[in-house]
């Protein structure tokens, strides 16, 4: 099964798919395996870091990143 990465407006990274996240060490995070997604924070104010808490409602983060268009 392949990872998918949704860039999610004004929101977090949302990672579909089987995945580990390991710290700077090599550690891994604990994730629910039977969570079909993760979300990763982008405005760096979730308390979960390196996971989202929905912060980034309260904070005003503002962030909407569009892929190019095919042959651009």
């Amino acid at each position: 099964m392949s990872v998918t990465i949704r860039v999610r407006p004004n929101g977090p990274l949302l990672i579909e798919g089987a995945v580990t996240i390991v710290d700077q060490h090599g550690n891994p995070f604990p994730i629910n395996p039977d969570k079909p997604s993760v979300a990763l924070c982008r405005c760096g104010q979730s308390s979960k870091r390196p996971f989202c808490d929905g912060s980034h409602n309260r904070c005003g983060f503002q962030s909407v990143e569009i892929a190019p268009a095919p042959g651009a």
